[in-house]
């Protein structure tokens, strides 16, 4: 039997690339098109429809549903002739078609060299994150054509393209999207001054030919409402992600507002040119577009979300010196464009205006802030290596363990960044799988019962009388009720930080074994819904932490608008407290600091049975997914490791301070967040 060649290995990974990349299209297209005909492609219906504003004899803007350019309108004018049923599967479909096209570009536009094996992952990577990415899927159910001035601009700065071809195409961009007239200067700044002119020229002979046929639709639309502006839903909507929606939504209004955000669009187009102009010359043709676009979307009065797609575009740019902080930037882009505000930051005064205006944030650090390297920079395809532990002797038990072999885990400290991102979009995973089971009372409550009749089988039903003796004794009562809402985030986060400091290495293996276990508990929520001794009615349990909660309404009081109450089985304030004692006696220097990791899991299980939260199975349900939590993480990965470096490894040569090209104010502390400046730390 032969071995697999690696070319092989390779065809077939990118045969499941292309395979998974085809799926997530068709499930774009087949989501659209299940929509009922008044929520699919809406926007597209309120141009186009049978009672469109491009069918009716009146002026495009008169009732405030036509958003484009005259020009756009002229262009859109021919497909009011096809305006019937079949319409909106060609017209997905054409979406779909120029979302391909547009991954295609952007595999073309990556800096050269490149390697083969990017060259044959990028076009799919690309097309599958944009699939995925809320500016495209929002175009997909609007019917928006906000795609086509993005491929058309990326097809102009292609480096075969001639100078004509560019300047006509960025001409026809700008003409559908007016804020694609930031490219002329940037086009201007790179030396492609013929282009530049061509480009303005076509804008220019675009407009002029639109306000020729359009005259009074040209005049509101440029005149009136400034190009555009005004258009559409209410400027300080969540949906307008500009410099200009922000201070809107900030109390600003009138002139003050005005002065404010054109001192603002200034500099933050001055600064974002200037570096989209750099990295142009440097030879990364996407990662300028990306910046100027990202420009475009600050400094627009308005940037809907189907027009922030260049934000995605971003993420091709390389930041951080070190191997661990290379992912750091196009993770944190590809959460924002891809997930909600609350599943980034949760909902609490003075962080959530974080997660509300997350890719506003993106666009101005990409624009403005984020170091990206240049490809002269000795860090471009050597980044600072991460330190791994010594491979295990081949003459070591059990040869097939780790079954993940490949995946090396590093000594090295995380990107702290990134660690708070993953375990926040983790939270929010852990509380939407947590949810949904919520709607089967009968059959938790079922599931309960189930539980008592084991434990009375058992002899080990003592629920009921611990917590009736519990409330008799308030002090006692109290002590348990702060125990339980308090330790169970507070001491599992505390030793994670501590972990992360002092013993890095550690925090790596015991934070997988960690997630693990939750992905364990989760699957047991989903499965096996168990309603807590609290919320069974008729048997005269008494909720100590919450109080008495109504089990004849349908939401059983406001609780259960934050969690799902039925998620009791295992228990993980049982396992997440075990965990911390399995990772104290393992790492604790003191004698006294295992023994209390070892007593906080029974104080956890008297906890959760004397306020009615859980039954003692659950305790055993939250110790075994534990275990297997620990086993899983030993079989796919491996043992924890053997040593946890506590001193600095010496500096390298090649680890020598970077002259940064573009000095800005603050990119010092950028530099810090994306590791640019922390290569000493291995």
């Amino acid at each position: 039997m032969t071995a697999e060649s690696p070319e092989s290995r390779v065809r077939m990974a990118l045969g499941v690339v292309w395979l998974l990349t085809a799926l997530l299209t068709a499930r774009q297209a087949a989501a659209v098109l299940r929509l009922p005909p008044g929520e699919r492609l809406t926007e597209l219906e309120t141009w186009i429809g049978p009672h469109g504003v491009l069918r009716m004899p009146g002026p495009l803007y008169e009732n405030g549903t036509f958003t484009g350019t005259p020009f756009a309108g002229l262009v859109l004018k021919p497909l009011t002739r096809s305006a019937e049923q079949s319409l909106g599967v060609f017209w997905t479909f054409g979406t779909l078609l120029l979302v391909v096209a547009l991954g295609f570009a952007v595999a073309r536009g990556l800096p050269r060299p490149v390697s083969g094996r990017t060259r044959l992952f990028a076009a799919p990577v690309a097309i599958s994150l944009m699939v995925l990415s809320l500016p495209v899927r929002n175009t997909f159910t609007l019917g928006q054509t906000s795609i086509l001035p993005v491929l058309l601009v990326l097809l102009a700065l292609l480096p075969q393209v001639s100078a004509r071809r560019s300047g006509t195409l960025i001409g026809l961009a700008a003409a559908l999207q007016p804020t694609a007239l930031l490219f002329v200067p940037l086009l201007w700044l790179t030396g492609r001054r013929r282009a530049a002119a061509t480009a303005a020229g076509t804008f220019g002979a675009s407009s002029a030919f639109a306000w020729a046929l359009l005259p009074h639709d040209s005049a509101t639309y440029w005149v009136h409402h400034l190009a555009g502006a005004g258009l559409g839903g209410p400027a300080n909507s969540l949906h307008n992600q500009s410099l200009h929606g922000l201070l809107l939504r900030w109390g600003l209004s009138g002139v003050t507002e005005v002065a404010v955000f054109a001192v603002l669009a200034v500099a933050v187009a001055v600064i974002g040119l200037r570096r989209a102009a750099h990295y142009a010359n440097d030879g990364q043709l996407l990662l300028a577009a990306a910046l100027t676009g990202c420009v475009a979307v600050a400094v627009s009065p308005t940037a809907w979300l189907h027009q922030q797609l260049w934000i995605l575009l971003a993420v091709v740019g390389r930041a951080g010196r070190r191997q661990t902080d290379r992912m750091v930037w196009p993770t944190v882009v590809v959460l924002v464009m891809t997930l909600s505000s609350t599943a980034l930051v949760p909902r609490i005064d003075g962080v959530r205006v974080i997660g509300e205006n997350a890719p506003l944030l993106a666009a101005l650090a990409a624009a403005c802030a984020v170091p990206f390297l240049s490809r002269k920079s000795p860090w471009w395809d050597r980044a600072v290596p991460a330190e791994f532990p010594d491979p295990a002797p081949s003459s070591a038990p059990r040869r097939w363990i780790p079954l993940l072999g490949f995946w090396r885990r590093p000594l090295s400290r995380p990107n702290l960044l990134l660690e708070l991102l993953l375990i926040r979009v983790g939270y929010w995973a852990y509380s939407a799988v947590r949810l949904p089971a919520a709607g089967a009372r009968g059959n938790a409550e079922e599931h309960g019962r189930q539980i008592l009749r084991l434990e009375r089988m058992l002899l080990m039903d003592v629920e009921y009388a611990f917590n009736h003796a519990v409330v008799k004794v308030p002090w006692l009562e109290s002590a348990m009720n702060f125990a339980y809402t308090s330790f169970h985030f507070l001491v599992p986060l505390v030793l994670l930080g501590w972990l992360y400091r002092r013993r890095p290495a550690m925090y790596r293996w015991a934070r997988t074994t960690l997630s693990l276990t939750t992905l364990l508990a989760l699957i047991g929520f989903w499965l096996y819904p168990l309603a807590p001794p609290r919320l069974m009615p008729g048997l005269g349990f008494i909720d100590t932490v919450n109080g008495p909660q109504d089990l004849d309404s349908p939401e059983f009081g406001a609780l259960t608008k934050i969690s799902n109450q039925y998620a009791a089985m295992p228990s993980l304030h049982v396992g997440w407290a075990l965990w911390c004692a399995i990772a104290l006696a393992l790492i604790a220097p003191w004698m006294w600091l295992r023994i209390a990791g070892f007593l906080y899991p029974l104080l956890t299980v008297v906890v959760i049975v004397g306020t009615a939260n859980h039954y003692l199975l659950d305790a055993v349900g939250g110790a075994a997914v534990v275990a297997a939590g620990f086993g899983l993480q030993y079989v796919l990965l491996g043992g924890r490791p053997q040593r946890d470096p506590d001193r600095p490894a010496p500096r390298r040569a090649a680890e020598a301070p970077d002259q940064d090209p573009l000095p800005v104010p603050g990119l010092g502390a950028m530099s810090r967040v994306f590791g640019a400046t922390d290569a000493r730390r291995s």
